[in-house]
């Protein structure tokens, strides 16, 4: 007799969810639309030229090594144009835009395509396409531009000089000539085109809590190390430790980067551990390094720790013994039998 009903028993887990990858990712975009406006008021058009080039590139490149590989298409999800989003809010206005191109072909095709695609790289593609161009175009990298705010034109002109990073370290502390606490709060200083605005970027970070696309665990995890080493560092210094929060990629990294569903960890302890261990290499780079920032390199070398954090942080299955100790009680009743 042939059942008409039947019940398919799959692996767990059994969790049902309406949220999608192009949901999610449309989710980022929107969240980082505050960071894209108050750049082109602070660095002028040629912003947008940058963030066209940028995320036009990653979604061919993503399409054409896609065809080439004979796989199924998934410029739809939007994740290759949220990586050439993120890839180019990581690069100063003035960047050649052949460069930037070059990047996101490297994050696209070399870190995330040639592992398998999407959830399948196990670092953050438009973090080490980042890392490659400043290791290759190292000056370019270095230059960055303030166009001033509302001085809006095609043609930056800019003044091009350290960033904000640049202008603290550990033996003479904070540089007269740093910005004030509210121009790094609002982004009218020099650096890369979304990493100034810190408001810009909480605003963004918050849309994504609210939405739940991202857990508040990494974001105040990571920013919190940082303060607390960056307090204790500069024995005390307030404005200092604020500073070093608000300056450089650390906010962008913490909400946008290092939340990054492939390369972090998905239980909570896992995330404590991973987030705890960037803000660690962060500072270490920050304070000790040649380099005045280390987000970038603290996010990649966490991504790589991170199959390592999810295997000593997975919960035990309900009833799992050790294999130790199943030997150890079966040779004590063992024993016990015995002595009976």
């Amino acid at each position: 007799m042939e059942l008409k009903n039947k019940l398919t028993v799959n692996a767990s887990p059994h969790v049902g969810s309406a949220d999608t990858t192009t949901g999610i990712m449309l989710d980022v975009i929107i969240a980082l639309i505050p960071a894209g406006i108050a750049s082109v008021f602070i660095f002028g058009a040629r912003t947008l030229a940058v963030i066209a080039v940028a995320v036009i590139t990653a979604v061919l490149a993503e399409f054409l090594s896609r065809k080439a590989m004979k796989r199924e298409q998934t410029i739809g999800d939007l994740s290759a144009a949220v990586t050439g989003l993120l890839l180019a809010y990581n690069l100063p206005s003035n960047m050649p835009l052949w460069q930037v191109a070059l990047g996101s072909i490297i994050a696209i095709v070399v870190v995330k395509q040639m592992f398998g695609g999407i959830g399948q790289n196990f670092v953050n593609p438009a973090l080490l396409a980042r890392i490659v161009l400043m290791s290759a175009f190292p000056g370019r990298m270095s230059a960055a531009t303030f166009a001033g705010l509302n001085k809006i034109g095609w043609d930056i002109d800019a003044v091009t000089g350290a960033t904000p990073m640049g202008l603290i370290s550990l033996e003479s502390g904070l540089s007269s000539d740093a910005p004030s606490l509210i121009e790094m709060f609002l982004g009218t200083t020099s650096g890369c085109l979304g990493e100034v605005s810190a408001i810009a970027l909480l605003i963004g970070g918050l849309y994504l809590i609210i939405r739940k696309v991202i857990s508040p665990i990494i974001p105040v995890a990571y920013i919190g190390t940082v303060a607390l080493i960056s307090i204790i560092a500069f024995k005390g210094d307030f404005n200092a430790m604020i500073y070093e929060v608000l300056g450089g990629g650390l906010i962008i990294g913490a909400f946008f980067m290092a939340t990054d569903y492939t390369t972090s960890p998905i239980t909570k302890s896992g995330k404590w551990i991973y987030a705890i261990g960037a803000g660690l290499i962060t500072c270490i780079i920050r304070l000790f390094g040649s380099l005045p920032e280390g987000v970038s390199f603290s996010i990649i070398i966490m991504n790589i720790f991170t199959p390592h954090i999810e295997s000593l942080t997975a919960p035990k299955p309900f009833g799992y013994v050790k294999p130790e100790k199943k030997k150890k009680e079966k040779k004590a009743k063992e024993k016990e039998e015995a002595k009976s």
